[in-house]
């Protein structure tokens, strides 16, 4: 090996040595920097005592404010709220949090910028009937209409179903699962199902935070797109309580009451034939499916009167 040579790979590997060493440090400076950067996060929500109903409320204007800044953002759809504050800005600082919406009471709270989740309940400058002490209507079986899709399914209805996952917010995970997608903070897993009954199939199910820190949690396991008799859904709250809604379309599968010769449009028709009076609409709404659709197929095999 000449010395021209030697000389070329040293300087090669030189070369990529300082490539290195610039990329770990450049990697270094940038968590440095993340350190030294504090983002103030929090979810916004409707103050009411039942929990299912402390909705979120997007659009609040949030105000970060000590002496050295002013920090202004806008809460999401899901009232979640990011505020970065300056560099230098340390742990422990006093800070006032401003929350403005014109459809809300003004809300200041002094804080102290720290590591945690800021969970803020507002109260509405209108109240509802309920919250005023009026005893709450309850209403049942809001669903009385069905429509044929098929030949073998018949939509009878929707199945809805609300649940909750409790925990208690900013409590420091330490290995402890389940914990907050990035490890940090405690959390709870809860789950639910929903049975269509034998017979009836789940279609179109979906499921969704509706109330509480929405921002702080996640659908942990979903198996309600697949259908079936069954449904599942579990969820994970990092935060305080939280409600979930799982809504589902129940169908009816015929294929044991339709009739070979009747076709699509034969079952359709026997449908839009059958004529109620309106002093019978009350015994209908109480009607199953199975027996209204074989009410319609015997009236397709009687001539019209």
């Amino acid at each position: 090996m000449t010395g021209v040579t030697l000389k070329r790979i040293l300087g090669f590997g030189l070369i990529v040595i300082v490539v290195i060493a610039l990329a770990i440090g450049a990697v270094a400076y940038f968590r440095w920097r993340s350190h030294r950067i504090i983002v103030l996060q929090g979810s916004i929500m409707v103050k009411d005592s039942d929990v299912r109903k402390q909705r979120p409320i997007a659009g609040v204007q949030v105000t970060a404010i000590d002496s050295l800044q002013i920090e202004t953002v806008k809460s999401d759809s899901s009232g979640l709220f990011l505020i970065p504050l300056h560099e230098g800005t340390k742990r422990g600082q006093p800070i006032t949090l401003e929350f403005r919406h014109p459809d809300y009471f003004l809300l200041d709270l002094p804080e102290f910028v720290g590591d945690k989740l800021y969970v803020v309940h507002m109260v509405p400058r209108t109240t509802s009937a309920t919250s005023e002490g009026r005893p709450p209507t309850n209403v049942g079986n809001v669903t009385v209409r069905y429509t044929v899709k098929t030949v073998t399914d018949v939509n009878i209805g929707s199945a809805v179903k609300t649940f909750q996952v409790e925990n208690q917010g900013n409590v420091p995970c330490k290995n402890q699962h389940p914990c907050s997608p990035d490890g940090k903070w405690k959390a709870t897993i809860g789950s639910t199902t929903l049975d269509a009954g034998t017979g009836n199939e789940f279609r179109d199910a979906r499921v969704s935070c509706i109330a509480g820190p929405c921002p702080f949690t996640r659908i942990e396991s979903e198996h309600s797109n697949k259908g079936g008799q069954i449904i599942e859904v579990s969820a994970r709250d990092w935060s305080t309580t939280a409600t979930f809604l799982l809504e589902a379309e129940v169908l009816l599968v015929l294929e044991a009451l339709v009739e070979p010769a009747a076709t699509e449009d034969v079952a359709v028709a026997s449908v839009v034939v059958v004529a109620v009076p309106a002093a019978e609409v009350a015994a209908v709404v109480e009607v199953r499916a199975p027996d209204c659709v074989r009410a319609c197929m015997r009236a397709s095999n009687r001539p019209p009167a």
